[in-house]
């Protein structure tokens, strides 16, 4: 079983093998459908996994 932390790295490394350079694009478009149909749980989720993505490239980005 993984922590809530550890889905939202799988997620955010899944993304970005997916989408590339356009990872973090497809993200905010995926939270903004998200906040339009009022599931702020799931802007949450998405927000979350923006920051891991971030972290993933952006060099000395990591805590």
């Amino acid at each position: 079983m993984f922590t809530p932390e550890q889905e939202r790295w799988a997620e955010a490394l899944a993304i970005y093998r997916m989408h590339g350079d356009r990872a973090a694009v497809w993200i905010a478009a995926r939270v903004a459908s998200l906040a339009l149909a009022g599931d702020s749980a799931g802007v949450e989720r998405f927000r979350q996994i923006a920051a891991k993505l971030d972290q993933l490239i952006r060099p000395g980005s990591v805590q």
